[in-house]
């Protein structure tokens, strides 16, 4: 049995907590409609450069790329994004349940976010690079870790890219995916709405004319378009993030405040048990 004292101490101190998760509540419900926003306004264009390259690599039978060489998978990179910080429910654990099934031996990692290089670090798996990205993030950042994998492949250091990170659907629901990444071919992981399948690609003899030339419209096409691949896989991180991080506050709030009102109605009979107790006894006295 508690006391009186001692409930209007954990009340207190509850209230408290309550009162820093609302401010936090706060801030992340600011910057999700911010990241929302971005995420949502940029997937058009991402849509439709998709369908561009797909369309026009398919189409040229003859032409060959080192970005679109398939090779056998001796060794894979994969680039893990993740969150800066916690409170933010179960989005960093799905991610690294996904990256948790690569090999350690033939897989490189590349981060991006505080969380995904912890993970790395503490599970003593392969690090290649980490690259920090903000609230906002920018298309420069994107560029760097596109560049860098690009350049792993490149190379022949690794034979496959991949990305893992989550997929912002909505406030309430953000996906956790493995995407394909280089080499450049189809989005298996993900519905591209508007794009074609890959047999009606395949099976169209439309003859398709690039000015210069193939090769300098379609280097320059690959190069951009992974960079934009990238920048709105950032985009729909730090959606996924500050959604699950104002839910995740939200949440703590609304159980801090029923936790206030179950304490202060046992407090309120408890002082009044002790009150009825306290005229019982006075009511006894002056009877004797």
């Amino acid at each position: 049995m508690h006391s009186p004292r001692d409930l209007r101490r954990r009340i207190r101190s509850i209230s408290t907590t309550a009162q820093i998760t609302k401010a936090m509540q706060m801030v992340a419900a600011s910057k999700m409609r911010k990241a929302q926003e971005a995420a949502l306004a940029g997937r058009p264009f991402v849509h439709l450069l998709y369908r561009i390259q797909r369309d026009a690599t398919t189409r040229m039978l003859d032409f060959t790329h080192p970005l679109l060489e398939v090779r056998g998978v001796r060794k894979r990179a994969v680039i893990l994004i993740g969150a800066d910080k916690g409170l933010c429910g179960a989005l960093n654990s799905n991610l690294f349940r996904l990256a948790a099934d690569f090999d350690p031996s033939s897989t490189l990692f590349i981060t991006a976010g505080r969380k995904a290089a912890q993970f790395i670090a503490r599970s003593r798996r392969q690090l290649g690079a980490d690259f920090p990205y903000g609230d906002t993030p920018q298309f420069p950042e994107a560029r760097a870790i596109a560049r860098f994998a690009r350049d792993l492949f490149l190379k022949r250091e690794v034979d496959e890219v991949k990305v893992i990170a989550t997929h912002f659907v909505n406030t309430l629901i953000q996906h956790p995916l493995c995407l394909e990444f280089l080499p450049v071919a189809e989005i298996k992981s993900l519905t591209i709405p508007g794009a074609r399948p890959e047999e009606a690609l395949s099976a169209d003899t439309t003859e398709a004319l690039f000015e210069p030339s193939p090769e300098a419209v379609l280097g320059y096409l690959l190069s951009h378009y992974l960079n934009i691949y990238i920048y709105q896989v950032l985009l729909n991180a730090k959606a996924s993030e500050q959604s699950t991080r104002m839910v995740s506050m939200k949440n703590a709030t609304d159980n801090a405040e029923a936790l206030i009102r179950e304490l202060t109605l046992e407090y309120n009979k408890l002082r009044q048990g002790n009150i009825t107790k306290e005229l019982l006894e006075i009511a006894g006295g002056l009877a004797e």
